[in-house]
């Protein structure tokens, strides 16, 4: 029988790597604990320091906002107090704007900002591109953000914003790097209008310093996931070590080596698991020898009783035909007897063989005389020699065999007893209708089934129906004279060629044996060439 569904064809497709990778990681609970303690340390751990890395950043750069407002404020107040002074002095516009913006811009060059001055709002030149802006040397004027032009396109408080500093050094390569621009205006005396002021702040200390904190946060986050990821395997590998070893006991005692047993050290949790795992290891040792040391007795009870029966058996069974060939002159009464004795002793004659055939089973004594076995004749033979059984029960046994031999590297005399009991079952339960026995075979393997149409089977009773004795109906007659032993001997004699032999049934509709032999002897069978469930009663597709 074919095993695998797509699931597994899948994962058979996987490369090797992968699968021993997948395999791993379905049986190692180690692993997985420490993967899913690695994958919440990381999360817990980016969340932290994301949060931290957003507190560091916006305190630096509150911090360097403050210290820049400040700073222009102050120079503002130092320009209106030039320009207070100025006053007096019969000086131009353009002159009190380069008196204006020239300090600035040399303070600016020594202290690390720029400045760019536009004209006056008054006259509507408030763009960088309406010409008469004095900046800062190599200062790009797109570094001014339009938001700030915006705000001062008419009088306005002071402002700042956040913007991107483009500029040339003095080796002429261009520089770029992020930065605050912060806008305020003041009124010249000369021609009493109101010019704006730009300054720009670059933010390169507050970059390298957030860049370092990042730096520090991802290494010590690195280091603390490891240190969790080993924390966490020495922890699983003290709890998973014992569980292991619990493993491989119960292993070896499933493979019969009772004796096993883990070693107990310390007095915790798993200490105590372990002193109960010893105890009933040591409990069902005992019982198990109890147990086998029963089986024997039972197997050598039955050998010796079946053996001392055959010698008083042979004495009533002479008497017994002398009775049985005396008959004729009996009375009607007791010439029945005689037949009656006759009968019951065939049966019981039949029951010792069966029963040595058991204790051979029993005591691994069976072997197998095999040879190339042609299945087809075997059947015709064992049809052919139930044929009367058959007609007395009204009962036509149908062959179906191919066109070809069937063969098998098996025992015949055994073969011919396994089909011979599953026939006589059949027609002993067929009630109505014909024993349909099929025979077929392939490169791997030859088959027989033997389907009949009586009582059936209820759920269960497929696995049952091989046990000892066992029968389905005990209030039911054994028309065939069978002792309760045939399926189980049948089962053994299969299972010595390394066969199958199955059963199917469904109240009502019948059952169906199917016994499934391998062509050369301690081959593997993987399928059967015939089906357990027979095609008249597959169940309908839903």
């Amino acid at each position: 029988m074919a095993r695998g569904g797509p699931r597994g064809g899948a994962f058979r497709r996987l490369p090797a790597g992968v699968r021993r990778a997948l395999t791993f990681w379905r049986r190692s609970i180690q692993a997985r604990v420490v993967a899913s303690t690695v994958v919440l340390s990381v999360v817990v751990v980016g969340i932290v320091g994301w949060f931290l890395l957003q507190q560091t950043r916006e305190g630096l750069l509150d911090h360097r906002v403050d210290a820049v407002l400040a700073e222009v404020g102050d120079e503002m107040t130092e320009a209106r107090s030039r320009l207070a002074a100025a006053s007096g002095v019969e000086l131009d516009a353009a002159s009190q704007q380069r008196e204006l913006v020239e300090p600035i811009i040399v303070r600016g060059e020594t202290r690390g900002f720029s400045v760019v001055l536009v004209g006056s709002v008054e006259d509507g030149v408030t763009g960088l591109d309406d010409g008469g802006a004095k900046f800062t040397a190599g200062l790009d004027l797109d570094s001014v953000p339009p938001s700030l032009l915006e705000h001062f396109g008419e009088v306005a408080p002071t402002a700042w914003s956040y913007t991107r500093l483009r500029a040339v050094d003095g080796d002429g390569d261009a520089v770029e790097g992020p930065g605050i621009a912060v806008g305020s205006q003041v009124k010249l005396p000369a021609d009493d209008e109101t010019y704006t002021l730009y300054f720009l702040f670059p933010l390169d200390e507050e970059e390298e310093t957030l860049a370092l904190v990042t730096r520090a946060l991802l290494t010590a986050a690195a280091l603390l996931v490891v240190m969790v990821a080993g924390m966490t395997w020495l922890v699983t590998r003290q709890v998973v070590t014992p569980i292991r070893m619990a493993r491989k006991v119960a292993e070896r005692l499933a493979a019969g080596r009772l004796q096993e047993r883990l070693k107990v050290s310390g007095e915790d949790d798993l200490a105590r698991l372990a002193t109960s795992f010893n105890q009933m290891a040591t409990n069902l040792q005992r019982q198990i020898r109890q147990l086998e040391e029963l089986s024997r007795v039972q197997r050598r009870f039955v050998s010796d009783v079946s053996h001392e029966l055959r010698t008083p058996l042979t004495t009533v069974r002479m008497a017994g035909d002398v009775l049985h060939d005396a008959r004729g002159s009996f009375d009607p009464v007791t010439a029945r007897a005689a037949e009656l004795l006759q009968t019951e002793l065939d049966r019981f004659e039949t029951l010792l063989v069966d029963l040595l055939e058991i204790s051979r089973f029993d005591a691994g004594a069976a072997v197998l005389d095999a040879d190339d076995v042609n299945l087809v004749d075997v059947v015709h033979r064992v049809v052919e020699s139930t044929r009367p059984l058959g007609e007395r029960r009204d009962v036509q046994v149908v062959v179906r065999d191919p066109d070809h031999p069937c063969l098998a590297e098996a025992d015949v005399r055994r073969v011919e007893r396994i089909v011979r009991n599953l026939v006589t079952n059949a027609i002993d339960h067929a009630e109505s209708g014909d024993v349909v026995i099929t025979v077929a075979g392939d490169d791997h393997a030859a088959a027989v089934t033997v389907r009949d149409y009586g009582v059936g089977l209820a759920p269960g009773e497929s696995a049952m129906v091989f046990n000892r004795f066992w029968r389905s109906d005990p209030a039911r007659a054994r028309t065939s004279g069978g002792t309760g032993l045939g399926l189980s001997i049948s089962l053994e004699d299969t299972h010595l060629h390394g066969g199958w032999l199955q059963a199917w049934g469904r109240p009502g509709v019948g059952a169906q044996f199917r016994l499934t032999l391998p062509r050369r002897g301690g081959a593997a069978l993987r399928r059967s060439p015939l089906p357990l469930v027979p095609e008249d009663a597959q169940e309908p597709v839903r």
